[in-house]
């Protein structure tokens, strides 16, 4: 098993900055994908960003250039660096670890708001 906890959310206004991280604890492999997903009221969980275990990071059209995702194997740690913050990116966010197929474990989630 696999235990996830994010740190970092909370209120902010438009145009500013958050960094979200999440830390890992139990059976990690190395070949994990981490990532994280969001979940606003009355719509469906969706990509937010991952990055593999060679770093390639995929990216919500919505997010990029504005979002940075990032790993550190060792600490088994995934932080999202959100900047330029906007009221559509109000959700919960969650960390995500796994391989999409046997693999999957979530974070409990944290609320990430932006007031307009």
């Amino acid at each position: 098993q696999v235990q996830l906890v994010e740190s970092g959310g909370g209120l902010v206004q438009t145009g500013g900055s958050l960094r979200l991280s999440c830390a890992a604890s139990g059976n990690i492999f190395s070949f994990f994908t981490m990532g994280w997903y969001r979940q606003a009221p009355g719509k469906q969980r969706e990509l937010v960003a991952v990055i593999n275990s060679g770093g390639s990071t995929n990216y919500a059209a919505s997010v990029k250039g504005r979002f940075t995702i990032s790993r550190d194997n060792a600490e088994n740690t995934v932080s999202l660096q959100m900047n330029s913050l906007k009221p559509e990116d109000t959700a919960v966010y969650s960390c995500y670890m796994g391989n999409y197929r046997v693999y999957n474990y979530w974070g409990p989630g944290t609320q990430v708001t932006v007031s307009s």
